[in-house]
């Protein structure tokens, strides 16, 4: 018996609103607001959280220093066009890249995603 009819993520990060609003931009979903809490969401219903958190620490990647502890990956149909359009969104590419069908990229926090081809 499920208890929910979709799990929401709920990202740490030192400014919730930019993390929100490149996540919303990236995926097309629309970006609500309370306070320190942001929130973008499919119009299916999934939802993304961010929360504002003082003294953040981003991850380290590839290394473990600093857990990553979680990443999304987003599915897209052309690799390329994808990392150009999330670093003009404001993301990082770092030099480690363990893949070929994927892309480990960094949001502006930090949080590593990988881009993967559909």
């Amino acid at each position: 018996m499920a208890i929910a009819s979709y799990p929401s993520l709920v990202i740490d990060c030192p400014d919730a609103a930019a993390l929100a609003a490149f996540y919303g931009k990236m995926l097309d979903w629309k970006i609500e607001s309370r306070e320190d809490w942001y929130e973008i969401r499919a119009d299916y219903g999934q939802c993304i959280c961010f929360q504002q958190v003082e003294d953040y620490v981003a991850p380290t990647w590839p290394t473990q220093g600093v857990p990553q502890q979680m990443h999304l990956d987003v599915v897209v149909a052309d690799l390329d066009a994808a990392e150009a359009a999330v670093i003009e969104l404001g993301a990082t590419k770092p030099e480690h890249q363990p893949g070929t069908t994927f892309r480990v990229m960094l949001d502006p926090a930090g949080h590593p995603f990988c881009l993967c081809l559909s």
